[in-house]
């Protein structure tokens, strides 16, 4: 079969990069800035800090993305089922061939949207028992030094200054924040955990108690005090704390994390002291009652004492018998004393007619002859353990001479020295040594070794005779 050529195209060529340029054009120059209204679908915040989120309707889904810098500037950050308007551009990612919105700010769409986060956000801190009664401190009754965190322009610090000044004289420490806006939240956080890390008895006091007030706004105001990093502070918090955000029917999550919460500012500084001269008049009143009760307790224990006195007999009736007994014991002291006189007096004299000198001379020469024989006994005793010391002492010394090497050397044999004196047991060490100290029985003999290669094979020599048989 013949092949036929196919006619030449003159449709231009295009490389995948260049169709995709094209395409990113035209989508950013056709659309630039928009806004765009949805629900948050899912999202993902990358470790670099970079978000990613979808924005969805009930037929469309458009990829979002939020570089770190834009994120850390949103007033509100998006949450899966917020419906908000995000302001942005719209541009392609061309290795995956899709479009996506680039993402500056969010904003909740409405005041629904807000309540919705809000109440969301508050049921999942409740579960974590940040709002439990049970962690909620008590406040104290006077205390010392106030610490304010609040902004330092605004009626909001002259208010709380004022009302502290005319109820009771403390130390204020004032740490300035922004109060709404995209800081809000870190700086209020900063400033709780900040008081918290002064440390008890430094150069700067640190504050018996906490308020963290505020003017009334709008929800997006006050939104700076529903920011979860705010309640964690707030909950973490070991200095009991005051929240006065807004009016009495403005409601942020701060009040429930706070130890207690006062309807405004100026009901917090209410709340934080007492009136001094309520107090004045109360110490008043406790020391007028304490005078009261002193002399009233006096007067009924007088009374007491008088009613009871009026039961007692009278003291010479008392005394009548104890005088009487006295007299009777007077009265026979003399006697008795005389009859006590008398019959020691006889004692005396019996026991005195019991040492007459011939009595006492017999007793001492009785003793005497006691003490000779017993003195007697003493020395025969001790003169025959002596002779038995002397017996035993003379068998020893016989032993000796008869087991020690004197003895050995009468029988024919010597003792082998070195130059220093030390004794030479074999041939070898004595082939060393220079000079031989040689112990007889009769005396010593000094030699010398024979130096040879080999030692010499000792001349056999006859036995010493037999001892004869005693039997």
């Amino acid at each position: 079969m013949d092949l036929i050529d196919e006619p030449a195209s003159n449709t231009p060529e295009f490389s995948v990069s260049e169709i995709s340029g094209a395409v990113k054009r035209v989508l950013e120059g056709e659309f630039g800035r928009v806004r765009v209204r949805g629900e948050v679908g899912r999202v993902v915040v990358a470790r670099t800090g970079h978000m990613y989120f979808d924005l969805k309707d009930d037929r469309a889904v458009i990829a979002s993305v939020s570089w770190k810098g834009q994120v850390a500037r949103m007033a509100a950050k998006p949450e899966e089922g917020m419906e908000v308007i995000a302001t942005g551009r719209l541009t392609t990612f061309a290795p995956q061939s899709r479009y996506q919105l680039q993402v500056e700010s969010i904003e909740p769409a409405g005041a629904g949207a807000l309540m919705a986060m809000l109440e969301k956000r508050k049921a999942a801190l409740a579960a974590e028992g940040l709002f439990a009664p049970e962690r909620k401190k008590r406040l104290p009754y006077l205390p010392r030094v106030v610490g304010v965190v609040t902004s330092p322009q605004g009626a909001v610090i002259r208010d709380i200054l004022h009302r502290l000044h005319d109820r009771f004289g403390v130390h204020v420490l004032l740490w300035p924040v922004a109060v709404q806006g995209q800081a809000c939240a870190a700086e209020v956080a900063r400033a709780i955990a900040g008081f918290n890390a002064l440390p008890k008895g430094g150069a700067i006091p640190r504050p018996d108690v906490i308020i963290v007030a505020r003017g009334g706004g709008s929800i997006e105001d006050l939104w700076g005090f529903n920011e979860e990093i705010v309640i964690r502070a707030t909950a973490a918090s070991d200095i009991p704390l005051i929240s006065a955000v807004g009016h009495e029917t403005d409601t942020t999550l701060i009040d429930f994390a706070s130890d207690q919460r006062a309807p405004t500012p100026s009901a917090a500084a209410e709340i934080a002291v007492p009136v001094h001269s309520d107090l004045a008049a109360g110490l008043a009143g406790l020391d007028a009652r304490l005078i009261r009760a002193g002399a009233q307790a006096v007067s009924q224990r007088r009374q007491r004492l008088a009613d009871l006195s009026r039961a007692l007999p009278r003291a010479e009736a008392l005394l009548a018998p104890a005088t009487q007994r006295f007299d009777q014991w007077a009265e026979r002291f003399p006697g008795s004393l005389r009859a006590l006189i008398a019959s020691k007096s006889q004692e005396l004299r019996s026991t005195s007619a019991g040492l007459r000198a011939n009595t006492i001379r017999f007793q001492i020469d009785k003793s005497r002859e006691r003490l000779e024989d017993r003195s007697t006994r003493a020395i025969r005793a001790m003169a025959a353990q002596l002779e038995q010391r002397a017996t035993r002492l003379a068998a020893l010394e016989r032993l000796r001479q008869s087991l020690g090497y004197p003895a050995t050397l009468q029988r024919g044999y010597a003792v082998v020295r070195d130059a220093e004196g030390g004794v030479l047991t074999s041939a070898t060490t004595a082939a060393k040594v220079t000079t031989l100290e040689i112990e007889f029985s009769d005396g010593n003999l000094v030699a010398v070794p024979q130096k040879s290669g080999k030692a010499q094979k000792p001349k056999s020599t006859p036995p010493p005779p037999q001892q004869g048989s005693l039997f």
